[in-house]
């Protein structure tokens, strides 16, 4: 007899919500190395939101899919700020041929609730999205698919 493992059990698409940095962290590293096309963020002024629909590096199934050899996996998710007073960038280009990798997702408080959540890119780009209050999601859309490169994302330290 063997020990259940996450395969056994139904599959269920990823939904966490951040209300305090500790909650970010957690959401920061689960999207750290998703990708997507520039093309695909969107600040909706009047909904107070800004959204991207990002290809995030399933982190959470990567150790088991190195003991199985099998594929590693990507999902796309919609990455959500609420509550958002403003957005500014800096060194991200916002034409159809640029593609983002997502480094991490990190907030700075300002006050009382209010603060900045900044995303930080590959290659110094960053996006600062002003908020009333942290109030972050991230939720899969899709079931996962077969990474297209087939590896693991690597990091120099």
């Amino acid at each position: 007899m063997t020990d259940a493992s996450f395969e056994d059990g139904a599959e269920k698409p990823l939904r966490l919500v951040a209300f305090a940095e500790d909650d970010l962290e957690v959401l920061s590293s689960l999207a750290q190395d998703a990708i997507f096309p520039a093309t695909e963020m969107a600040w909706k002024r009047k909904d107070r939101r800004f959204a991207i629909l990002i290809n995030r590096f399933r982190w959470e199934d990567a150790d088991a899919a190195s003991r199985r050899s099998r594929s590693f996996e990507r999902v796309q998710s919609v990455l959500t700020v609420e509550q958002v007073e403003g957005v500014r960038s800096q060194g991200v280009e916002r034409d159809a041929n640029t593609v983002l990798s997502l480094l991490s997702v990190s907030f700075e408080a300002r006050g009382d609730a209010a603060g900045t959540v900044i995303l930080t890119f590959a290659g110094d780009g960053a996006i600062a999205v002003d908020v009333e209050a942290l109030e972050v999601t991230l939720r899969d859309v899709t079931r996962p698919y077969v990474a297209p490169s087939k590896s693991k994302p690597g990091h120099d330290v």
